[in-house]
């Protein structure tokens, strides 16, 4: 019968747990100095083998041959254990075992001394699943237990424990397994098995498990078992259906020029593939969250998490700015948070995309922060020119002794007259289209498309003109605050620095007393009037 790698290969011995040095040693010398506890607490995150050193614990203490605090693993007490038929070691489930009545019937039984082996070993798996009447039942057994009885309880979340239970534990936190030790074990387990897997796949899969030693062994297990060649980078991907690091670098390239349309056919090209969207979010996410730490930390190459390569990641970091980034992670983690109560995750996957790739359809504060980031960040790095007014230059007084005799005037050629600069007839729909989702009333009522807006507009090359029909909407218009909206939109649209130009246009009509009343008090008072 196949037996999952992950059982296979686990550690029979302290010295063969992998990046728990720390633990593994005061262990050992416990058991060698016989000062051993009444009560262990185990606690880190899945994985980094909590378990695997408490029946490694229970081993040694009942040993009749141990070897430098090693169980031998030989003497018929270890291959009992071991067999899971010894029952003065038990493992106990919280989750499935969390009522008082369960920790009473426990108590009862473990003032009876050991049968078989030298102590009754309690292994208690994710102990914080017990409910309060549960704890305070095992409180006072824990707190004056038996010589013969030994307490070993393992979580995964340290804050769920009464405090009353961690100060009469021995607690041993076990930290995240780093990536290089975890592709040492991938190598040798590969080795054993005659898997042949690429060192670029194995660490690959090293930054998929997350500090997690039986992620990583169940994810090779997972591969080894769908591949029929050599374990190779793409070939992970597909398998554990992820989008893949060039995917990935491309899709956010393109999140990060505003393309929509190149985003959503990549992303309906990984769709299709079978892709799963959670992860593919979430790896969008880990990229964004990378090229947030280096675009804010010189340092930050170490702590990056691997999805892209630094030589990705230093290509795409011209294209974002801090607070775009900050925005593009928290709507991604939204839109993976959501996915559980969603009806359709594939629509929740492309609005997040669209929300990424055009921000200026959203008005909220992230949004106007990305934007405005988007903008110094191209002033920062050259993309963007901002001309400044050059204050005009005194010509300085020639002496009279000096003067040189007036010369005739010599007639200079008139200038050719420039050609007119191509228009684009698409473009002041557009632009109105992007200003009534940014700017408010009264400002927002002047832009429109219909043949009699009060304000029409002329975008050429490098210029913006606007045409104005009525005093009213040029007082409104021709504000500072107004116009730097309208140039900053206008030059995200062109794509270069777009000045503004205002000029008056239209028939002067006669005046009309009422009426320009009635414009003076919607001028004075804008919030009474409704421009939509």
């Amino acid at each position: 019968m196949y037996q999952a790698l992950y059982r296979k290969y686990r550690p029979q011995t302290f010295d063969d747990v992998v990046g728990q040095t720390a633990v593994t040693q005061t262990l050992k010398n416990q058991v060698m100095n016989d000062r051993l506890s009444h009560a262990y607490l185990f606690t880190g995150t899945r994985g980094t083998g909590k378990t695997t050193c408490a029946k490694i614990l229970a081993k040694a203490v009942n040993c009749e041959n141990p070897l430098d605090g090693n169980p031998c693993n030989c003497c018929p007490a270890c291959r009992s254990i071991d067999s899971g038929a010894c029952l003065d070691v038990l493992e106990i489930d919280a989750a499935s075992n969390n009522g008082v009545d369960n920790v009473r019937a426990l108590r009862d039984d473990a003032v009876y001394t050991p049968a078989e082996v030298k102590k009754r070993v309690y292994i208690i798996d994710e102990v914080h699943m017990l409910s309060i009447s549960a704890f305070n039942a095992l409180l006072k057994i824990i707190e004056e237990p038996p010589e013969h009885l030994l307490f070993i309880l393992a979580t995964t979340e340290l804050h769920k424990v009464p405090a009353t239970i961690l100060s009469r534990c021995q607690r041993f936190s076990f930290r995240r397994i780093l990536p290089e030790d975890i592709v040492d074990r991938l190598n040798y387990i590969a080795y054993k098995e005659n898997i042949p897997l690429e060192p670029d796949a194995a660490a690959y899969l090293a930054r998929l498990a997350d500090g997690g030693m039986r992620d990583a062994v169940s994810l090779l297990d997972q591969c080894a078992s769908a591949a029929s060649g050599t374990i190779d980078t793409e070939q992970v991907c597909r398998t554990l259906g992820l989008a893949g690091t060039r995917q990935t670098a491309e899709l956010m390239q393109a999140i990060g020029a505003h393309d929509s349309v190149k985003a959503l056919t990549l992303f309906n090209a990984q769709y299709a593939d079978g892709k799963d969207l959670a992860a593919m979010l979430d790896e969008l996410c880990t990229v964004a969250r990378d090229l947030l730490i280096l675009k804010t930390s010189a340092s930050g190459v170490s702590m990056i998490s691997g999805i892209c390569t630094e030589k990705e990641l230093k290509t795409l970091l011209p294209l974002f700015g801090a607070g775009e980034l900050l925005r593009m992670t928290a709507l991604l983690r939204d839109a993976a948070a959501g996915f559980n109560a969603s009806a359709n995750r594939r629509i929740d996957a492309e609005l997040c995309l669209l929300r990424l790739c055009e921000p200026e359809a959203d008005l909220d504060a992230e949004a106007i922060n990305a934007r405005l980031s988007r903008l110094e960040n191209k002033i920062a790095s050259g993309m963007l020119t901002v001309q400044t007014a050059q204050p005009p230059v005194k010509e300085e007084e020639t002496p009279p002794w000096e003067e040189e005799e007036e010369k005739p005037p010599v007639p200079e050629e008139a200038p050719p007259e420039a050609e007119p600069e191509p228009v684009n007839d698409s473009a002041w729909p557009q632009l109105v289209q992007r200003l009534r989702t940014v700017l408010r009333p009264p400002a927002l009522g002047m832009f429109s498309v219909s043949d009699g807006a009060p304000v029409r507009g002329r975008l050429t090359k490098d210029e913006l003109i606007l045409t104005i029909t009525a005093d009213f909407a040029e007082s409104v218009v021709n504000k500072p605050n107004v116009l730097q909206i309208i140039t900053e939109v206008a030059s995200a649209q062109a794509g270069r620095p777009v000045k503004v130009r205002i000029s008056r246009g239209g028939e002067e009509k006669k005046s009309n007393g009422n009426f320009d009343r009635l414009l003076s008090f919607g001028a004075e008072h804008p919030d009474l009037i409704d421009f939509k």
